[in-house]
């Protein structure tokens, strides 16, 4: 808590002042309605232990402030002393112990705001004018689509032609991959059936086009991806019944996807289409 405030935000100083507060009032409370009169009090030495953690907690280790809490007569009385003596030393204690805890309350109190921060709507974040295309092994749909995001005046990220950097596949994946939008490519590239019908074929993506695919659903969410795909491509069953736009050949399928990636709040001339 207090330890950390170097990284918190003012609202978040402000609630951490609140909870470490409360604690340490808490603790006066107890104290004040216990009665000790012997060293090993069950309910003394709870209490003790409590507050030790709670002390480390709100200030960090290492502090004063837990060397001036032991300090308290009534933890370490002389153990050669008469059970009166160990009366008068708690009881001595009864009074030093609020006062000490106070007295750190009114640090927090200096060292935190006084009041609660006025709460403002957080800044939206832009949304990246990158791209990310998804494709197989169609070279012609791939660079059509590139030039079409380009005429947009945005940025097509297309990962084999990013440099590896010593990055692992994944890697470079996943460090171009913070993007606004992305367009996946369902081209006729595999093709595949189920294991009782495999004299029946069907034109298919790539694997990695499908685990792409499933990756931006995830990370972008629905309405920032776009699946185009061509003529008798199997498509994923449970991607069924979401929006995608087949690749004609008079290519009104431009129009579509620039009106999507509008619509996901990218920032673009639709006059650029025509």
């Amino acid at each position: 808590m207090l330890a950390d405030i170097k990284d918190l935000t003012e609202f978040e100083e402000y609630m951490e002042k609140q909870k470490a507060i409360k604690i340490l009032q808490d603790k006066i409370h107890a104290i004040n309605g216990l009665r000790i009169l012997y060293r090993k009090d069950p309910n003394f030495r709870k209490w003790k232990r409590d507050t030790e953690v709670a002390i480390e907690h709100i200030f960090g280790k290492g502090t004063r402030h837990g060397t001036d809490f032991f300090r308290i007569q009534f933890f370490y009385p002389n153990m050669r002393a008469t059970k009166g003596d160990h009366q008068q030393a708690y009881l001595k204690g009864l009074t030093e112990a609020p006062s000490i805890l106070q007295s750190f309350i009114d640090e927090i109190n200096e060292y935190w705001p006084d009041e609660m921060p006025q709460a403002t709507a957080p800044t939206p974040t832009a949304i990246g004018t990158d791209i990310f295309i998804v494709h197989g092994h169609d070279g012609s749909a791939k660079q059509t689509v590139a030039r079409f995001i380009e005429k947009l005046k945005l940025r097509p990220i297309i990962l084999h032609e990013q440099p590896n950097k010593g990055r692992t596949i994944i890697e470079k994946f996943e460090d171009h991959a913070d993007v606004g939008f992305a367009v996946v490519l369902m081209t006729p590239d595999d093709v595949g059936a189920l294991a009782e019908e495999q004299d029946k074929l069907n034109p298919r993506a790539r694997q990695n086009v499908i685990l792409e695919l499933g990756f931006f659903l995830g990370k972008l969410g629905r309405k920032h991806v776009c699946a185009l795909y061509k003529e008798n491509v199997e498509m994923p069953s449970d991607y069924k019944g979401v929006l995608f736009i087949p690749m004609d050949k008079n290519n009104g399928w431009q129009l579509s996807l620039a009106k999507e990636i509008k619509a996901a709040g990218i920032s673009i001339d639709l006059n650029k289409v025509i």
